[in-house]
């Protein structure tokens, strides 16, 4: 391996610190740190949908929405990551002053066809294994569906949902009917 194909590791607070002046949002995978693309329309009304959906039916209770500029921290065996979901749902929430949340209760990613593999593969393995997350939705604009993988005694099992149907939150004491994510598509 050439020293050109060799990656520059970053630590965790050089990043966080990096990201207070970047233009572009970047997320961190142990060292190794990967600037984010800007979003179609689609993605990012649905995104904002989501957040908004959330957001109205939480208002007044202890759990709060939080937008795709809120990274979420997840310490792995080995090495830390940080990623922007499009939305999450905090309950205990780090210190205002702090860059990042460490205790999500739901992580929402909107699909597109550069996050897909993604989405759907190493940031769902990491989600995961957070010990707070009771929900992880994976957002399909195009097939105007979700996926719910939900936080069960047997561990995480997945669900479907279409638009039309509703999405039961019942660990956030909430009810969020899909077609409230999918507004505006036609």
């Amino acid at each position: 391996m050439s020293t050109a194909d060799q990656p520059h590791f970053v630590s965790a607070e050089d990043y966080l610190q990096s990201e207070l002046t970047a233009d572009v949002k970047h997320e961190y995978l142990g060292g190794v740190v990967y600037a984010m693309s800007g979003g179609k329309n689609r993605h990012n009304l649905v995104s904002s949908n989501v957040l908004l959906s959330l957001g109205t039916r939480l208002r007044g209770r202890s759990c709060r929405a939080y937008n795709s500029d809120t990274k979420i921290r997840i310490r792995l065996p080995g090495h830390t990551r940080f990623y922007y979901p499009d939305a999450s749902v905090i309950c205990h929430p780090n210190p205002l002053d702090d860059l990042f949340q460490d205790h999500p209760v739901l992580v929402a990613e909107v699909l597109s066809g550069s996050t897909r593999r993604l989405d759907l593969g190493e940031k769902k393995d990491a989600y995961l294994q957070i010990p707070s997350l009771d929900y992880y939705l994976i957002v399909d604009p195009v097939r105007m569906s979700v996926t719910t993988h939900r936080r069960t005694e047997q561990g995480f099992v997945s669900e479907m949902g279409q638009d039309g149907q509703a999405l039961a939150l019942p660990t956030l004491g909430i009810e969020v009917a899909l077609t409230d994510f999918f507004e505006g598509l036609g």
